[in-house]
């Protein structure tokens, strides 16, 4: 996933976080961005789908720990740094590397390694072939590779052409439903055996940009639903969004508190192993500006139901003491 242009994009700055944001906050703050900028809520604003773009690339490393962590090491390392043969006042690859190898130089597995990191992003690392038996020929090489989906892409399935070091274009048929850091071996398709042997293999892992609105799990989707105090109350049927369909109604009982799931059938993810269902959760809404008579129609309620909703859970802490 990593790419030489790391060490030029500052995630963090793209979503406005800092170096030590928390998991929780990442989330939330990406995901009120991609509202923002999401492309449906901005037709025909090619820079709101610019900054959709890299809000979502953003998010993407810094939402996986793995990458994560890899990112902050090629920001740290590539930090002031510039590439020469040496000398010239430049800081050459002995200093960029110092460390990586034996002895405080960086060895030439050491250098394919970090490079391999730096510039995986549809460029591939490649690993020694093994022996398949005392006597018997060497299997080719692994390559490794990384490939980027959008959400809808990953659910759905697709056709992806890579590039490879030595020139050839491979077509990668992705299964419908592939998960976030899921691997796809292709048998054949890596380095050619020296020796007559069996050819390696080519091994690409997927990564998913996050959706804006559906979260994955497993086969299932989930989604936040908000509903109005009233309709929570009093009962309503509500609209509810499905991925890349139109929407389905789901009726919410009278008395639906927060957090309670609606589970919609089919409409989840489909694998070959199935299909999920669609978890819709719901969250009552509080409105931020009330006008004056909503007000009164508040304090006026209040007065008809003065009992308190927490007088159990205070009850439950005494007898507990």
């Amino acid at each position: 996933m990593a790419s030489q242009d790391w060490f030029e994009k500052d995630f963090y700055a793209v979503l406005g976080v800092s170096k030590d944001v928390s998991e929780a906050d990442l989330k939330k703050t990406y995901r009120k961005l991609a509202r923002q900028h999401h492309p449906d809520n901005n037709a025909g604003d090619a820079a709101a789908e610019s900054r959709f773009k890299e809000i979502s690339e953003a998010y993407s490393v810094l939402s996986d720990k793995a990458l994560r962590e890899e990112y902050d090491q090629i920001r740290a390392m590539g930090s002031g740094a510039r590439f020469s043969s040496g000398g010239g006042g430049s800081q050459g690859f002995e200093d960029i590397f110092r460390g990586f190898g034996r002895g405080g130089r960086a060895s030439a597995n050491d250098f394919d390694d970090l490079v391999g990191n730096l510039f995986g992003g549809g460029r591939f690392g490649q690993t020694s072939g093994g022996f398949t038996g005392f006597g018997g020929p060497t299997k080719g090489g692994d390559i490794t590779a990384n490939t980027t989906l959008d959400f809808l892409t990953a659910i759905r399935g697709d056709t992806v052409s890579l590039k490879m070091a030595d020139g050839r274009e491979v077509k990668v048929k992705i299964p419908a439903g592939v998960a976030d850091g899921q691997k796809i071996r292709l048998k054949g398709k890596g380095q050619q055996s020296p020796d007559g042997g069996e050819a390696g293999d080519l091994v690409i892992t997927v990564a998913v940009r996050p959706h804006p609105v559906f979260e994955r799990e497993g086969v299932n989707l989930r989604v936040d639903v908000p509903v109005t105090f009233v309709e929570a109350a009093l009962g309503a049927t509500i609209e509810v969004p499905t991925l890349g369909g139109e929407p389905v109604r789901l009726k919410v009982a009278a008395g639906t508190p927060s957090g309670r799931v609606l589970r919609v059938k089919g409409k989840g993810i489909t694998t070959a192993k199935g299909t999920g269902d669609l978890l819709a959760e719901v969250v009552i809404a509080v409105p931020d500006n009330l006008s004056t008579p909503a007000i009164d129609a508040l304090e006026t309620y209040a007065k008809l139901s003065p009992e308190n909703p927490r007088d159990e859970l205070l009850a439950r802490a005494r007898a507990g003491r």
